[in-house]
C-alpha cells in the first residue's frame, strides 16, 4: 500500500550545550518532540569532541557554563575546520545592554534570550536547519509577548505588548477594570 507522504530524511541533529538539569529538559524534550535528533552536555570542555564525533547540524550553546566558558568554547568551534560551519546560537540568561553583541562577535551565529518563547526559538532553529523530522501544529504567538531573537545581522522585530487593563475608580470607591 504505497504512501502519498514523501520518504522523510534523516533527523537534523542538534547539539544542545546547557549545564542547568531544566533547562537542558526542556530544550530537549521540545526539539525532540519536533523531530530532532539530540546529542546533549553540560560541559563546555566536551564540545569540539562531542561535535566532531557526531557532526551536528546546529550547536544551541549556554554562554555561563561551570567548567569553560560558553564564549570559549564556541571560539574553539570556529577555530577547528572540521566544526567551523556548523551554526552556533547563544542561548543565555545574560540579556544585558552588550550581551548579544559579545556573543556574536565570539562567533554565534544567533542569540536567545532566556526564558525562552517556545514559537520565536523553533522558528530561529528552523532559519538555520530547516524543520524537524516530526509533523506538529506550529505554536501560535501571543500577541503580547515580545520578541527576543536575534540572528546575525539582524534582529526579529518584537512584536509591542498589548495593554493591559488598569483599574480605575468608579465614584463608589469600588475598582473596575477598563476594556
Amino acid at each position: 500500500m504505497p504512501s502519498d507522504e514523501p520518504p522523510r530524511s534523516a533527523p537534523k541533529r542538534i547539539l544542545i550545550v546547557e549545564d542547568n538539569e531544566l533547562n537542558m529538559k526542556l530544550l530537549n524534550d521540545v526539539l525532540e518532540a519536533y523531530g530532532y535528533d539530540i546529542v546533549k552536555t553540560a560541559s563546555g570542555a566536551a564540545v569540539l569532541e562531542l561535535a566532531r564525533q557526531h557532526r551536528p547540524d546546529l550547536v544551541l550553546m549556554d554562554i555561563q557554563l561551570p567548567d569553560v566558558s560558553g564564549l570559549d568554547a564556541v571560539r574553539q568551534l570556529k577555530g577547528d575546520p572540521q566544526t567551523l560551519a556548523i551554526p552556533v546560537i547563544a542561548v543565555t540568561a545574560f540579556a544585558m545592554a552588550g550581551d548579544e553583541r559579545r556573543a556574536l562577535d565570539s562567533g554565534c551565529d544567533g542569540y536567545i534570550a532566556k526564558p525562552i518563547m517556545l514559537r520565536e526559538f523553533l522558528a530561529v532553529v528552523e532559519k538555520f536547519i530547516g524543520p524537524g523530522a516530526a509533523k506538529v501544529e506550529p505554536i501560535r504567538r501571543s500577541a503580547n509577548r515580545p520578541s527576543r531573537f536575534a540572528i546575525k545581522g539582524r534582529r526579529i522585530a518584537p512584536v509591542k505588548r498589548a495593554r493591559q487593563a488598569r483599574p480605575s475608580r468608579r465614584a463608589g470607591g469600588g475598582v473596575v477594570s477598563r476594556r
